[in-house]
Order: structure tokens, then sequence, then C-alpha cells
């Protein structure tokens, strides 16, 4: 490694948060001062979210479009780029002493999406669960009494997690040594199945905690709503808030015996009731989405902090929120353990006097693999060995998917599906999973199913009219822009091929979706055009699955040419820095 490349790293470590003395201050090992994050306090909580069953270290890029309305603009997550630089002050044009500012450019790699190709190639690969396994137990080391935290999407995202039903992921994270977890994408193996992993699997090892999941006949709780953690001699309670609408976003039918939703007075109700048992702190694990959470933070009074995930947000310090009673932290660890959360919180006199919070980026080029789970993973992927690394093509443009309107991998997916089926128009759900190829790089199926890996993947091609397609666009486009964040109900927007349109976030429901043409020409309302599409919701549906289709489509191709993004005319968003 050179001076450059070792003054880059510690310019990422600026980034996430560690104290910076100039360039001259650090040791010649680049990973030592990275991962140099001091305990403070005495009740210490690591965190990761999203990690979407990707054992194997990856490239992930963070969106460039990522856009905030309402209350919401302005302020994080909602900020992308520069602008997201500049709040966390880590602008290049502001370097740090010892820094030129071509280096401090570095730190945009881990939180940003610029340039990324260059710059993922210079940092190497993120996340992986043996590089994060070593990361987490050198901060336990530091921390005793340390608990870690789940926040959910983690048996699901990948092909040996469909294969296995989330076998390889529940074995990882009881290796890992996680105490306490939500979830999300975990209930679309089925309501049996999850509870056969609790009951069986996770007894006595890993709490799994959801206050708002009730029975639909008496509305009994599904799970325990929290539990209380002894931290060295501080009581602590750890309530968990799985994903509120896993029913509408994936097929109902998945976990048809059981309600979600927000519940926020049944969560002041949990609240009080830890606090009542001798909680002198209390933390919640949330898989709400940030913006849900930042609501919630405001609204219910008596929660330190929210560990949060589902929007895949990388924040590097916690945004504190005022309420009626005090504030509370609101925190985002990303996706793909690309991080690590390290809270420290220091209880006094019954309440938590201060603080210290750090996002620990994994990076896999300096963190040694943790022996024993790498032996794990190399076991649960062996059996699937030669189909995962079929070389399906190459890409010759850097593939990826995060934004709120399109990803060139989505792209490639449309164009699969229009292709393939003879559609003239096509969607792709608004997933935020799946991981990014860089140019150059095979595409093996492996990184297809990075990208497909769900237990409804079924391919579908339907009549619909000019009027159903507006119907849906504006449905989606109102879970993703309601300006009530206790509405928004999905991902990203529906993802559009071959059919333009237009898109106004601040309108309201019914109005945010115009202009729709097909070749240049307006939709008709009453006119049938066939769409394809893949990952329908109603129970029965069946079909071809659609890595199969992709998968077919890339041997064919051969080489994935640099596509041209179908995104949508945005009105009104001049001067949002939700959009780069």
């Amino acid at each position: 490694m050179n001076r450059r490349e070792f003054l880059n790293i510690l310019a990422a470590a600026s980034a996430s948060g560690l104290a910076l003395e100039g360039g001259e201050a650090f040791a010649a090992d680049p990973a030592a001062s990275l991962y140099d994050a001091k305990a403070f306090g005495n009740v210490h909580l690591m965190h990761f979210t999203d990690c979407h069953a990707q054992l194997l270290p990856v490239y992930f890029r963070e969106p460039n479009v990522n856009l905030g309305v309402a209350d919401a603009v302005g302020r994080p997550p909602h900020l992308v780029g520069a602008a997201l630089l500049n709040y966390f002050k880590m602008n290049p044009m502001a370097a740090p002493a010892g820094y030129t500012r071509d280096l401090a450019r570095n730190t945009a790699h881990a939180f940003t999406h610029l340039d990324f190709a260059r710059a993922a190639k210079l940092y190497g690969k993120t996340g992986g669960f043996a590089h994060l396994a070593t990361l987490v137990k050198k901060m336990r080391a530091e921390r005793p009494g340390a608990l870690l935290l789940d926040g959910g999407d983690t048996w699901q995202g990948s092909a040996t997690a469909l294969w296995t039903q989330g076998q390889d992921m529940v074995d990882a994270c009881k290796l890992l040594g996680v105490d306490v977890m939500t979830g999300h994408w975990e209930f679309t193996l089925g309501a049996k199945r999850v509870e056969e992993i609790v009951t069986k699997d996770f007894k006595g090892k890993i709490d799994f905690v959801a206050q708002n999941i009730k029975t639909a006949d008496f509305g009994d709780p599904v799970f325990p709503s929290y539990v209380i953690k002894e931290i060295n001699g501080a009581t602590v309670a750890i309530i968990g808030q799985a994903f509120p609408y896993t029913p509408i976003a994936n097929p109902r039918y998945l976990m048809a015996d059981w309600n979600f939703g927000i519940q926020e007075e049944n969560m002041q109700k949990t609240v009080n009731e830890a606090r009542a048992k001798g909680a002198v702190a209390v933390i919640l694990l949330s898989h709400n989405g940030m913006d849900v959470d930042i609501k919630m933070a405001s609204r219910v009074t008596g929660i330190d902090a929210i560990l949060g995930g589902h929007t895949h947000d990388g924040m590097p310090q916690p945004i504190i929120v005022r309420n009626a009673s005090g504030q509370t932290l609101v925190t985002n660890a990303g996706s793909n353990t690309k991080f690590l959360g390290v809270l420290d919180l220091e209880v006094r006199d019954k309440k938590v006097t201060d603080f210290r919070y750090k996002l620990l980026p994994v990076f896999s080029n300096y963190l040694k693999a943790d022996v024993e789970m790498q032996a794990h993973i190399d076991k649960v992927r062996a059996p699937y060995k030669a189909n995962l690394d079929e070389k399906l093509a190459v890409t010759e443009d850097l593939l990826y998917r995060r934004g709120n309107f399109n990803g060139t991998l989505d792209q490639v997916i449309l164009n699969a599906l229009m292709e393939t089926k003879g559609a003239p128009i096509a969607f792709s759900p608004g997933f935020r999973w799946g991981t990014s190829l860089l140019p150059g790089q095979a595409i093996t199926m492996d990184h297809v199913m990075d990208q497909t890996a769900i237990t409804y993947p079924y391919v579908t091609l339907n009549e619909l009219s000019g009027e159903q397609i507006k119907t849906i666009m504006e449905d989606v486009c109102d879970n993703l822009f309601n300006p009530d964040p206790y509405y928004q109900q999905g991902g990203d927007m529906v993802r559009v091929g071959g059919m333009t349109y237009a898109c106004d976030p601040n309108a309201k429901m019914g109005g945010r979706i115009s202009d729709m043409r097909l070749a240049g020409k307006p939709l008709e309302a009453d006119k049938k055009y066939k769409v394809a599409g893949w990952a329908p919701v109603a129970e029965g549906a069946k079909g071809e699955p659609i890595w199969d289709l992709v998968a077919g489509y890339m041997r064919a191709k051969k080489v994935i040419k640099p596509v041209k993004l179908n995104l949508p005319q945005l009105k009104g968003m001049q001067g949002n820095p939700g959009i780069a």
C-alpha cells in the first residue's frame, strides 16, 4: 500500500465518525487506525441491519437519488453525494489537516455513490460475515458485556438463504453472537418457518422481539415485545419493531394469521412497562425505516435510542429528535454488512447521561476473515458452488440497483423481461436490496440470485389498460412519497421499462404520475397494453422464476453493454439535495 492509499483509508475513517488528528498522527497499520474506536461509558450496543443474506464481501453502491418531501426535504436520510458530505461535515473542500482535497474526496466512498467504480477498486469489497465477525470480536473485547443487535432482513437476499430456507444465515448469526433480532423479509419464508427458527434454533441464544405483531383472531402477541438485559450493572430494555407493512409490501398469504402495523400507542405502553420493570435505558430495535423512526421518536417518549433499518441508509451520526420528555437518538446502519454501528452509552443515576456513536465501514481488505465463520460460509456454499459460480456474461457497465426510480441492474432486468416476453412495457419491483458489479466483472448466477432470490419469483404477463397502469404507479408512488411517513408502505418506486412518464413527488395522491407515453404516443386510458413483470403478491400466482429468465437472457447476450436508464421526468425537485 502506498502513502496515497493509506491516507485515503484514513479519510474514510473520518467519514465514519473517527477522530482525525492530522495525517502524521497514525500508526503504519491502516486497519488499526480505522478501527480504533475506543470504548465509552458502561452500556455498549453493536448493530447491523439489512444484510440481505450476504455472507461474502460485496460491492454496494449507495443511491444518487433519495428524495425527501414535505418535512423530510434537506435532512437525513434524504441527502446524497456532496449534500450528504456537507451535512455531516465530510466535504472534501474542507479537508482535515494533513489531507489534500484529492485525498479527502475518498471520504465519500463508504457513504455515497461518488466515483464509485474507481473507489471500489481502491478499497475493495465491503462486508462479509467473516470480516464482520472479526470486527465484532474486536469491539466486544474492548466493550465487556456489549450486545449485538440484528435489525432484520437477514434471512433473505441470496441463493443459499433461499435454498436453505434461511438456515445458512440462522447458523451464521448464532456464530456471530447476535443477542437480539427483529424482522421483515424473514416473514416471506412463511410464518411456520419463522416460528420454527425462533422456537428451536434461537431458543436460549437469540431473542426475537416485535411489539407490533399480533394474532389476527384475538390480537395476542406473536413474539415478545421486548427483552431486558443487564449490561455492566445497568438494566436495559430492547424493544422490537418489525416492518409495519409486511403484509402489504409482501404476500399476505405467507403470514395470513398475523397482523402488523406501526402501533404507536402500544409502543408507548411497551416503553412505559419496560421502565416500570426497572429499565434505565430503553432501546428500540426497529425495521420501520428512518422517516418513520424520526416521526415515532418525536411522539413516543422514553426511548433513548432507535437502532433502525429497512431503508438501507448509512448515517455517520445519529439524528437527535426532541420530544415531550427529552430526546431520542435515531440511527440507521446501512445494508449488506457494509457497516457496524457501535453505540456507547453512559448510564448514571438511572438515566442515560451521555453517548458516543460510530458507524464503522467493514472494509474486507483491512479486516482478516474470522476462521470459524469463513469455514461455516465455505461449508454452506459448497453444495451449490458449481451453480453459483456459473459465468453468465460480462458487464461493460457499472451495475447497481439502489435509488428511488431505477438502477442499471434493474434496467437489465426490465430489458430481459421485455425482450424475452415480447412485451413493450415491463415493471420490476423497487427493491432496495441487490449487490453491485464493477465494469469488466463477470456476472455469475450468484449475482443474479442476489437481485432475485425471493419466495414468490414468478414472471407474469398481463394485459393492462392505460388507466390500470396509472393506478398501479400512483399507488406505488404514494407509498414512497406520501408526506406522512406513517403512510410510506413500501420500497422504492416500481422500475418501468419501455414506457416513459413524468413524476411530481410533491403532488397529492392521484396527481403524481403524468405524461405516460409508449413509443412517443400518450397511453390511452381504455386501451390494453401487454406488461411483463415479476414478484406477484397474489396467492396462487405461478410462472417461470425470474432468475431463470434473466440468466437465460444473459447467457444469450454474453456481454451486457451499457444500458440507457429509463427515468421519469421529475417535476418540482429543483434544488432538492436528495438528487445528484
